[in-house]
């Protein structure tokens, strides 16, 4: 089994009309056994911005770390907020950084620019983005998720459905993959607030 299927993870990032979407499984696992049905992948960076990382549990947790870090230095020095694209940018040379002993993560970044732009992009564990203008999506059965996403995408989806349509994405793209699931969360980040809800999955 390749480590970056150990623990388990499906994430999606998805693009609205002035919004953006990121969902996440909740399952911990290592490898058949589930040890956990509340593991954090998503995670806040600041109210317009949000990063998930699929992959290796502890570099995950290490890299939001790192992360936190590293906007907190620039939030100091610059006195405003990374940008969606300076995060990305700077997400993918830190991963470039230690190219010859990778963290086993890959990042999905997803947030509004400061003109209300939406913005998701993919990497891979040595930080080569894939921006995207529709979807992204990360974790150990890509091949549903981006099966679903492909069927359920409309553009310029208004924040309420591009909640129910990257939820639909999610909860249909785990049901074939036994090492995510066990229910999902989802934050839905708009110009001025951030709709945070978790879903009921099957638990089998």
């Amino acid at each position: 089994m390749s480590i970056m299927t150990y623990n388990g993870s499906a994430i999606i990032a998805m693009v609205g009309k002035d919004c953006v979407a990121i969902a996440s499984d909740l399952r911990l696992g290592a490898q058949q056994q589930t040890l956990a049905c509340d593991f954090q992948k998503t995670f806040k960076i600041h109210d317009h911005l949000f990063v998930g990382l699929s992959g290796l549990a502890t570099d995950m947790q290490t890299l939001h770390q790192r992360f936190k870090f590293r906007h907190n230095l620039y939030n100091l020095r610059e006195e405003r907020e990374m940008r969606p694209t300076t995060f990305a940018n700077m997400v993918s040379a830190m991963l470039y950084e230690k190219r010859f002993g990778p963290y086993y993560c890959e990042p999905i970044i997803a947030g509004l620019e400061p003109d209300g732009t939406p913005f998701v992009t993919g990497m891979d564990l040595i930080g080569a983005m894939a921006p995207a203008e529709d979807f992204v999506v990360a974790g150990n059965n890509t091949e549903s998720l981006f099966g679903t996403c492909e069927s359920f995408f409309r553009p310029n989806m208004e924040p309420e459905e591009l909640f129910e349509t990257i939820s639909q994405c999610l909860l249909a793209g785990v049901g074939r993959d036994c090492l995510a699931g066990w229910g999902a969360i989802v934050h839905v980040i708009t110009k001025d607030n951030i709709i945070t809800r978790t879903l009921k999955g099957r638990m089998d």
